[in-house]
Order: structure tokens, then C-alpha cells, then sequence
């Protein structure tokens, strides 16, 4: 799908995930492009970092296995090119049966292949409102600036909602007591190391919708998860700690309105005393070699970077004050002298109503030429964020040869990217990827049991993905 030279530029502002991701596929495809990133002038509260495609929240891509909605979206990404899964594998790091990075590799090849590019021209300056040059896209990501959000919501009239997303903490691996804990994923099955593609995704990175997907598709891993061990009291004082915490509180102008998949540990448990049990503490299918019995619960730790010198909280994002944090988290056993190299907290994230505003080619109906992508569209997630602006930018280039537009097929993975953004809610909200965004199978196939379902709409997919990529 390459095309011959075009003499436009295009703009791209924001260099997250989607903003690379669009900027790379439109310079692949002879466009000269210019990459607007404020760092390093300015950074988010969320950003630690001067490097593009700096991932803020976890080090997971989430599941691997072609029976999971975002395990197949990786692989239609590796398929037709994408950087940021090309990057992505080449800085693996063990996660069972997820696709994990370390985050710094991660971000500085994604960095030097943008800034390399012959046709990409990276300018470090901040972007307060919407460009003037034509054609442009959005990328700006969760945190989108409120100068800027505030010149997009003037100009396509609409309300602007936002939630906020929470970051787990990230713990020193040498401040683990190792005496307490014990190394093993679910049903001890072997499994993915880097560059193998075969289980599932993160506990907790799923919405409600893709619980029974998670059920199925975590049981397959290696051992790169350390188990943090409760008994019943243990658990039920911690439950406790969480729901008692001093939070830290939303200022008076802002509406907390949290994505169901990634709830804050202390808002779960305020749900329920059972909740995080049957949730990201659930323990089944792990057995403590101490006591050669299953836990009454446990907190499981992911490995951060290759070496495995830091871990991270899975599925304990949290908005609790950092003093509470220590108190509390280090009531897990385990972590009673844990050092915190990262605390939790919460951001913003700014998106619009994408089925009321955007049009086919992710272009807002009100103001032709500028488009949006990443999670200022509206979907959820690393892997989304870069397929949209995948997608994004495969749109806009047919537009400018004057071509038909040919997104992605609907029964594809990309295309489902699409089908979220287009499909009007009572309330819109971001999504990550699921199998409800993919068309379903022809009644032809007859009843077929959950996963091989699953197999067989990911098997249809890769086949009309690679029909649909080389007809273009």
C-alpha cells in the first residue's frame, strides 16, 4: 500500500502512540509530514519523560493469544507494518502470555525511527488550538491540553466528556521480601517469552463486556508473575485499608467518571468485600509451594524491564493519597518493606462523540481536513491508540490521491476500530477492542463454542485483512 509522492504535508500534532503511528504510515506512503510534540517544553502530569510514545500507565500491551480481541489486533497491526508493534517486539519483555515492553527501549526506538525518517520533520513546540493548515490530525492522547480542548469543543459545538484513568505503583524488585512471595502464572502452564504470541490479557485491562474472554485466555502463561499471598484476615484488612484510604479528591470543576476497565483497587473494593477477590486478587489456578495449597487471595506482580528490577501492582491502579499508599501497600505480603520506585495516581482523559462528529475518514464533520485519532477519538488502550492512528492515517491518504476510501473490513480487528468509533450510544464512552466491534460469523458456521468462535472470526480476519491489504 505504498503510493507515489504526494507534494502535501501533513500535519500530525501529538507524539504519543497515535500521532507515530499516523506519522510513520504517511511518510511510508510518500507524504511528507510535519510531527508537532511540545516535549520537551512542556510535559503532562502523567510524563516522566522527552521521548515520544511514552507509555504513562503500564508496561502491558495486554493479551497475545489470536482468541483475544487485542491479541488479534496486534498481529493485523504486525501485518500490514505497524511501528509500534515492530517496536513493541523487538523490546519484549517476559509477561506470560501478554505482550509486555520495557517501556524506555520501547520509547526510544520509537523515537529514533520517527526522528530518522527522510519525509518526517519533527517540530518541538505546543499546540494551543487547532492548526490552519489542512489537512491535520489530532493526536494529543489523554491529556489533551485545555487551551486545545477548549478550541475543539468551539469549534464543533459539542460538550467534551471526560473520566479519569488510574497508574498502578511500580515497586523496586531488591525491596521484595522473596521469602513471602513465589514466581508462577496461572495453572502453571509454559508460555510466552519474547517475541511468542499465545495467552492473555492483563487482569483488570478489560471492560466488563470481555470478562468471559478473560476467564478463558488468562490461564496460559509462564512464570513471570510473583504472587503476593493473603490469608482470609489478611485480605479482608486490606480490603478494608483500601475502602478507608484518604483519596485524593477531584477538584470542584471536574466530574470523576472512571473507564470500567481500569476501576481504581480502592473504588473495587468499595463495590464489595468479594470484589477484588473474584477480580484481580482472584486465585485460582495458583498453588503456594509453602503450603502446597491455593491462597485465600493474592496481589500479583508483572516485571517492568527485561531484567526484572522493578514490578508492577497488576490491576492496582489507584488514586489514594502516596502516604496512604505506602501504609496500605505495604500491608501485602511481601512488600512490607517494599520501595516505591513509582506511586499511583490518576489523569485526565479528554475524548469527543465520535459517532456524532466524526465522519468515515475520522474526520470531523464540522471542520473538513482535521482529523483525530488515538484516545482523543475515543478508543481505549496502547494497542488502540496506535491501530487508530493506523487507520487514521490509511484514510487520509487514500483521500488526498483522490482515492476511494477503503477502511479496513469490518470482520478485521481495524476494523472494529471503526465500527466503535461509528456506533451511536446512549452515553459514548471509550472502549478497548472487543469481539463485539468485529462482525460476526455467517450462520453458516453453525453454533460453535465461545473460543472456537473466536479462533474462527480471528482465522476470517487475517484472510480478508490480507485480501483487503493487497488490493491496495
Amino acid at each position: 500500500m505504498n503510493g507515489a509522492e504526494s507534494p502535501r504535508d501533513v500535519v500530525v500534532v501529538g507524539g504519543g502512540l497515535a500521532g507515530c503511528e499516523a506519522a510513520y504510515q504517511l511518510a511510508q506512503r510518500g507524504l511528507r509530514v510535519r510531527l508537532v510534540e511540545m516535549k520537551p517544553h512542556k510535559r503532562t502530569p502523567a510524563q516522566t519523560s522527552d521521548r515520544m510514545a511514552e507509555l504513562v500507565c503500564s508496561n502491558s500491551l495486554r493479551g497475545a493469544a489470536l482468541s483475544n480481541a487485542v491479541g488479534l489486533l496486534k498481529e493485523e497491526l504486525r501485518r500490514v507494518g505497524s511501528l509500534a508493534l515492530r517496536c513493541a517486539d523487538e523490546t519484549s519483555v517476559p509477561a506470560g502470555g501478554a505482550l509486555a515492553v520495557d517501556r524506555e527501549r520501547f520509547a526510544e526506538a520509537m523515537t529514533r525511527a520517527i526522528e530518522a525518517h527522510p519525509r518526517i520533520a519533527v517540530e518541538r513546540r505546543e499546540v494551543t488550538e487547532i492548526p490552519a493548515e489542512r489537512p491535520v490530525i489530532l493526536a494529543t492522547g489523554p491529556l489533551t491540553s485545555d487551551a486545545l480542548a477548549a478550541s475543539l469543543a468551539a469549534a464543533v459545538g459539542a460538550e467534551h466528556l471526560a473520566y479519569y484513568d488510574a497508574i498502578a505503583p511500580i515497586v523496586s524488585a531488591e525491596s521484595i521480601d522473596w521469602s513471602r512471595v513465589w514466581k508462577q502464572s496461572r495453572y502453571g502452564k509454559g508460555g510466552a517469552l519474547r517475541g511468542e504470541r499465545s495467552a492473555p490479557a492483563e487482569q483488570g485491562s478489560a471492560p466488563p463486556e470481555d470478562a468471559a474472554e478473560r476467564r478463558d485466555d488468562a490461564e496460559v502463561g509462564d512464570e513471570a508473575y510473583v504472587n503476593c499471598p493473603f490469608d482470609e484476615a489478611q485480605y479482608k484488612a486490606f480490603v478494608r485499608a483500601l475502602v478507608e484510604s484518604e483519596k485524593v479528591e477531584a477538584r470542584d470543576f471536574e466530574e470523576v467518571r472512571y473507564f470500567e476497565g481500569c476501576l481504581p483497587c480502592e473504588v473495587m473494593a468499595a463495590r464489595g468485600e468479594q470484589t477484588l477477590a473474584f477480580g484481580p486478587m482472584k486465585p485460582v489456578g495458583l498453588t503456594d509451594p509453602r503450603t502446597g495449597r491455593r491462597p485465600y487471595a493474592v496481589l500479583q506482580l508483572r516485571p517492568e524491564d527485561e531484567a526484572a528490577t522493578a514490578y508492577n501492582l497488576v490491576g492496582f491502579q489507584t488514586r489514594m493519597k502516596f502516604a496512604e499508599q505506602l501504609r496500605v501497600f505495604r500491608m501485602v505480603p511481601g512488600l512490607e518493606e517494599a520501595d516505591f520506585l513509582r506511586m499511583g495516581s490518576v489523569h485526565r482523559n479528554t475524548f469527543v462523540d465520535a459517532p456524532a462528529l466524526l465522519g468515515p475518514a475520522m474526520e470531523l464533520r464540522a471542520l473538513p481536513g482535521v482529523h483525530l485519532a488515538g484516545q482523543i477519538a475515543g478508543v481505549e488502550g496502547y494497542v488502540e491508540s496506535a491501530a487508530a492512528g493506523f487507520v487514521c492515517a490509511i484514510l487520509l491518504a487514500q483521500q488526498l490521491r483522490n482515492e476511494p476510501l477503503r477502511p479496513p473490513p469490518p470482520t478485521t480487528a481495524l476494523g472494529g476500530i471503526l465500527t466503535h468509533l461509528g456506533r451511536k450510544q446512549p452515553t459514548y464512552q471509550p472502549s478497548n477492542i472487543t469481539w463485539a466491534h468485529i462482525a460476526p460469523l455467517d450462520p453458516t458456521h453453525g453454533k460453535l463454542r465461545k473460543r472456537a468462535r473466536y479462533e474462527a472470526m480471528a482465522e476470517r480476519a487475517l484472510r480478508d485483512l490480507g485480501a483487503w491489504w493487497a488490493a491496495g
